[in-house]
């Protein structure tokens, strides 16, 4: 079974999993698409399902990201680009993934993204 993404003008409106052989007989009028998307791959790299360790086999690696509804497939870049979460982060061109422009701390807190003051505020959990 593959993953593959409906997409009109450039836009994600759905994802299906299917045998590739499924769209010899089906039937389709609406507009778009249709393109594999791999459930495996996040920025550009391919993982061994269930798990964040890169597999062997990198060809398996498609389209950058897995797709989602409300993605864009750019085309040129034969990518999936999930929407921009705020104005101030900028699109990776290696992953094609979102940069924000401070990095996560890594000091094992939870974090949130405060566009306001464009810096990560740590996430207080009341027990």
């Amino acid at each position: 079974m593959g993953h593959f993404a409906k997409v009109s003008n450039g836009i994600v409106t759905k994802v299906i999993v299917a045998e590739a052989d499924f769209f010899n007989n089906f039937v389709d009028d609406s507009p778009g698409k249709w393109i594999q998307t791999s459930y495996n791959t996040r920025g550009g790299v391919h993982y061994k399902p269930n798990t964040n360790e890169p597999s062997e086999d990198q060809l398996k690696a498609l389209r950058k990201n897995y797709a989602g509804i409300g993605y864009t497939y750019d085309a040129t870049k034969d990518a999936f680009i999930p929407p921009q979460p705020f104005n101030s982060w900028t699109l990776n061109e290696d992953t094609c993934l979102w940069d924000s422009p401070v990095d996560y701390p890594e000091d094992g807190k939870l974090y949130k993204w405060n566009e306001e003051i464009l810096n990560w505020e740590e996430v207080i959990i009341e027990e």
